[in-house]
């Protein structure tokens, strides 16, 4: 199990890498956390061969395990709509029932499922990598968890526990960390990770030591800091650092609204050679773009509200001056609807108001929610958009929202170019293409289409995790993790 002393530590990364690198040793691996909190998420595939959703973290986690994905990877799912509420996903389905229950009261009522799960999962594979959540010594939490050593403690799981060095005061959060735990739960820790190090490794003597002395556990890695990885990131937005080298022919400016969901399927833009990713908040981030730079609209797991606050910020006159000039606009999901028209809520799923209307198009929120794979073929594009024309393309759908044409403006002639049957359309200047499909700029063939380049595999992005963890961990330390004898160091 990968615990971390915070929040952004990188136990999603090192669960990650894990995965591969035991997969490496011909182990027959799953991930699995409990509870998430994410709008990034994955279709994946649940009981009886029906379709729902995980955190798109033990999505990728499943591919690096050479797993195939599914519901009890992630049993728990909380995707935040506002700061005090969250959408309850239970085994991959939405649960009205869950969603309307107090944060502490809905623990009792989930731990069956989750143990299960995870039984499950040890039962079927030879080594479960379990991820927590945040930190285990959240202790105003202690007695309502879910996710972290209630876990630990079941599976009597070898934990190690990984701290973000760069951030300054990494031996304290390890040992603070520790030092809040119960015995009992103290002695699941198996190692201190120290990650985003940068620097000699050297220079660290004689803390690890100093450390171990104090808690009997060894600092059995020092990751150095390593921006390009390629792994999407979890929850937040790209770092500046991280963008791709080169000199920049297209800026590609994502809105970051407080609600977007699903930015991981933007990591591929990262490692494009000449292309830029900007994460934009304000007009003047906009500023500046030419015709040929993007303007993205992502997806948003709260549309009417991330729309209110993109006009409370001015942006909406930013990206609608982008769009007259010949701006490329790409709406996704969430932003597919607020290109269009209006936004109708008659059973109170999400909220109602006018659009931007960039596209002739009315979004109805219904309260089915649509959670597919999908594969579909682009019919002839014009304008900016044609090079996707003819081109095959897979990804998958995860929205309440259903979009048409609007009628009175369709009666008077003003009609979105259908270019994929109901899930996208253009304007007629041929500029703004909104769609649902999530997942375009992962496929390979829509890259190539519209960069004349490749991103590197997903594949080749974990090999290099698990070489990474090979050479940085103190030898024996990876292997004795998961050997049945294992003793622990203390």
């Amino acid at each position: 199990m990968v615990l971390g002393t915070t929040s952004g530590a990188g136990k999603s990364w090192l669960a990650t890498a894990l995965c591969r690198w035991l997969s490496n040793q011909g182990l027959k691996v799953a991930p699995f956390k409990a509870q998430n909190m994410s709008n990034n998420a994955r279709v994946v595939v649940g009981p009886g061969g029906s379709l729902g959703e995980i955190g798109s973290a033990q999505y990728f986690q499943a591919l690096a395990a050479r797993a195939t994905p599914e519901v009890r990877m992630n049993p728990l799912l909380l995707k935040p709509e506002a700061d005090t509420h969250s959408q309850v996903v239970l085994l991959g389905q939405v649960s009205a029932e869950l969603t309307a229950m107090p944060w502490r009261g809905r623990s009792e009522r989930v731990w069956p499922a989750i143990q299960k799960a995870l039984d499950d999962l040890r039962a079927d594979n030879d080594v479960v990598v379990i991820e927590g959540a945040g930190s285990p010594a959240e202790i105003n939490l202690h007695a309502s968890d879910i996710v972290n050593m209630r876990v630990a403690r079941h599976a009597q799981a070898r934990c190690l526990l990984v701290t973000d060095i760069d951030r300054g005061g990494a031996f304290a959060h390890l040992y603070g960390t520790w030092a809040l735990l119960p015995p009992q739960e103290r002695a699941l820790i198996h190692g201190f990770v120290l990650n985003k190090f940068r620097g000699d490794a050297a220079l660290l003597a004689p803390a690890p030591q100093m450390l171990q002395d104090l808690t009997r556990v060894p600092t059995v890695a020092t990751l150095p800091m390593w921006w390009q990885h390629g792994l999407p990131e979890e929850d937040g937005v790209f770092d500046d650092r991280s963008r791709s080298q080169g000199a920049v022919h297209t800026t590609v400016a994502v809105i970051a609204y407080p609600r977007l969901s699903n930015l991981d399927e933007f990591q591929p833009l990262k490692n494009i050679p000449g292309v830029r990713l900007l994460w934009a908040r304000s007009p003047a981030e906009l500023a500046g773009l030419q015709p040929s730079d993007w303007v993205v609209l992502p997806g948003s797991k709260a549309t009417a509200a991330d729309l209110a606050w993109l006009r409370a910020q001015g942006l909406d006159a930013a990206v609608a001056a982008h769009a007259q000039a010949g701006g490329r606009v790409l709406g996704v999901c969430g932003g597919l609807q607020m290109l269009g028209e209006a936004l109708i809520d008659p059973n109170g799923i999400d909220g109602n108001g006018p659009g931007l209307g960039l596209l002739p198009l009315v979004t109805v929120f219904e309260t089915a929610k649509t959670v597919r794979h999908t594969r579909a073929r682009f019919a002839p594009l014009s304008g900016a958009w044609a090079a996707l024309s003819g081109v095959e393309v897979s990804g998958y759908e995860i929205h309440h929202g259903q979009t048409a044409q609007h009628p009175a403006m369709a009666a008077k002639g003003d009609v979105a170019q259908e270019v994929l049957p109901g899930l996208a359309w253009q304007n007629n200047a041929g500029n703004v293409l909104g769609l649902y499909l999530h997942g375009l700029l992962e496929d390979p063939a829509a890259l190539q289409a519209l960069f004349g380049a490749a991103a590197p595999t997903l594949e080749q992005v974990f090999d290099g995790m698990a070489a990474y963890i090979d050479r940085h961990f103190a030898p024996g330390v990876l292997t004795a993790l998961t050997a049945a004898d294992c003793e622990t160091s203390r």
